[in-house]
Parts: structure tokens; C-alpha cells; sequence
């Protein structure tokens, strides 16, 4: 069965990482094209999903290069706005372990402009799912904006919701207080520990899962690191480990793991509602091909996900 399409809000960032260079007063900065949405819509075209994304692409230097690489890699831009605000830009220095800590150049950035008429001007009718999150769902004005956006969605699409906390943009407590309500829109909440800590400090992830699900969101994923994956269907859980893999750096990772769960979901025609039919097997198996697309998303510098063929790399099939 051929995925039907899935359409993907959110940023597109400038990631710049620091190299040396031979002048000791002197940087140099690496600019890849990053931002979780964008990471997880390059990540669903390349798998073989029909990937849509909605942004607002800066005309400078920055979001020329974004559009270049989303088209590059097969994802529709179709409804892209053309934004006059500058584009985002976060430096990102890494730790021995290849873990990324960022600093971000956001303020008044094209990301979190969005108006209700550029929204309301999207036609979902070929779309399965919505996914969202990041910045986007928080950072004012836009970010009203785009939860009105997931309620009209919902009865339509699935919607799944990647929450992908930065403290350093947007104080914890502002994603804590809307989280009941995005859980209430959304069918799908894939987050990191990381997210989790700061989400829910002290809580285990069943104990959230559990809170979750009694705020309306059918299934949790939680991405463990080097410990796999815990997700929760109604409360029923598995847990999925790691796939093992020479890390060079995990910007992207989580991104790459959200598209491989639903790029597997649509494929088997598990999206397009509110999860009907879907067993903890099939969540069991998504996983599984997600954490194989995060585990390549690794292997490489900064957030470049892997082509379909290349996943025969993992898995003896390479199939979704």
C-alpha cells in the first residue's frame, strides 16, 4: 500500500557548527539545514512518503539554502510561504558523546509569524496526518495560530504532536500549561527523556504516559537514548531497544525516529483517523523501523537523514 501524505508545520533553522580553523581568533560555521519539522518532513520524502511541508522560508541567505535542500529532497513546498522576517539561526556546539547543546538567533525570525489566512488557505483533503511541534506550536504570535490550524485538521487527519522543548527559547512551563490541550488534539505524542525531564520533572515515563492518555492522546512514544523506546497504546506499553550504530552526532535523531513511525503507520494505512484497528504489534514494528531511521540519522553529521535504500544498511529487507 502506497502512504497517502502527510503534511508537516513547523521552522526550518539554520544549524551552524563551530570547526576550527588555523587563526586562533577566528570561528568558522558549518550551516546545515535543521529545525525538527523540516528534519522530519525531509526524513518522510526520503523514506517514500508524500511529505508537504508548511513554513515560512525567509527569502535570505539561510532560506535559500533550506528551500534548495527540502526540494532536493523530494518534499512538496507548495503552500511555503515566501517570508519577509529573517531566518532562524542556532549554533550548536557538541559534547564528546556527539549530544548537541544549542544557542538560538530567534527573535522576530519568519518561523512564528504565521497568520490564520495563510493557514486557513491549506487544502488537508489528500492528507492522512499532521504533524507538528518544536517552536512553532509555542513561539507567539503563530503559535494560537497553529493549534486553531490541528483542531480543524483533527477530524480528518491524525494529528501528532512532537513537543521538542528549548528552554533556552521558551520557559518549560509554557509547553507544561499547553500540553493538556495538545494532548487533547493530538492522536500521537512522540517526545525524548530529555523533553520528558523537563515536561514532567521526576516522573517515570509510565506515570506520563499515563497522564497523557488521560488528556486524550491514544499513543506515547518516548525515546530513550541508547535505551530504545517506551510506547504506550491506551496504556498498554512496549518497549523497543536501540539500534546499535557508530554515533557521530545525534542532531536529528529524534526527528528521523518520529518520520520512521509514521512513515511505517502510513504505509500500513494506519493513518487518517483516530488510530482505529491499530494494535500494539504494529506500534511494536514502527518503532522498530524508526529507531533503524535514527540510528543512520546518527552515523552522519548533523540532521541528515537516510534514503529508503540506504536502510538495507540496518535491515536485510530495507523494505518500510
Amino acid at each position: 500500500m502506497s502512504p497517502r501524505q502527510i503534511t508537516v508545520l513547523g521552522e526550518c533553522v539554520a544549524d551552524a557548527f563551530a570547526e576550527p580553523v588555523n587563526a586562533s581568533n577566528e570561528l568558522a560555521l558549518r550551516v546545515l539545514p535543521g529545525g525538527g519539522p523540516a528534519n522530519t518532513a525531509v526524513a518522510l520524502a526520503r523514506l517514500g512518503t508524500p511529505a508537504r511541508f508548511l513554513a515560512r522560508l525567509s527569502g535570505d541567505v539561510f532560506g535559500r539554502l533550506f528551500r534548495a535542500h527540502l526540494e532536493e529532497s523530494d518534499v512538496d513546498l507548495s503552500y511555503a510561504i515566501s517570508a519577509a522576517e529573517p531566518s532562524t539561526l542556532a549554533v550548536a556546539e557538541l559534547d564528546a558523546r556527539g549530544q548537541a547543546a544549542y544557542s538560538f538567533h530567534a527573535q522576530n525570525t519568519a518561523d512564528w509569524q504565521w497568520t490564520a489566512g495563510e493557514l486557513a488557505a491549506v487544502d488537508l483533503s489528500g492528507t492522512a496526518c499532521v504533524h507538528t511541534g518544536s517552536l512553532a506550536l509555542v513561539r507567539e504570535p503563530g503559535g494560537a495560530v497553529v493549534e486553531e490550524f490541528l483542531a480543524a485538521a483533527a477530524p480528518e487527519a491524525t494529528i501528532s504532536i512532537d513537543p521538542n522543548v528549548r528552554p533556552l527559547l521558551v520557559r518549560p512551563e509554557v509547553y507544561r500549561a499547553r500540553l493538556a490541550h495538545w494532548c487533547s488534539l493530538a492522536d500521537i505524542l512522540r517526545l525524548s527523556e530529555d523533553d520528558l525531564e523537563l515536561l514532567m520533572p521526576g516522573a517515570g515515563p509510565e506515570q506520563a504516559c499515563d497522564t497523557w492518555h488521560a488528556a486524550g492522546v491514544r499513543l506515547v512514544v518516548i525515546t530513550l537514548g541508547a535505551d530504545g523506546a517506551l510506547a504506550s497504546l491506551d496504556g498498554e506499553r512496549v518497549r523497543v531497544p536501540a539500534v546499535t550504530t557508530r554515533v557521530v552526532d545525534t542532531v536529528g535523531a529524534g526527528d528521523s525516529f518520529t518520520a520512521g513511525l509514521l512513515h511505517h503507520l502510513g504505509a500500513r494505512g494506519l493513518l487518517g483517523g483516530r488510530l482505529a484497528g491499530l494494535g500494539l504489534d504494529e506500534v511494536a514494528e514502527a518503532c522498530r523501523f524508526g529507531a533503524r531511521v535514527a540510528a543512520l540519522t546518527c552515523s552522519v553529521a548533523g540532521p541528515n537523514p537516510p534514503w529508503l535504500d540506504q536502510l538495507a544498511e540496518l535491515s536485510p529487507t530495507g523494505g518500510a
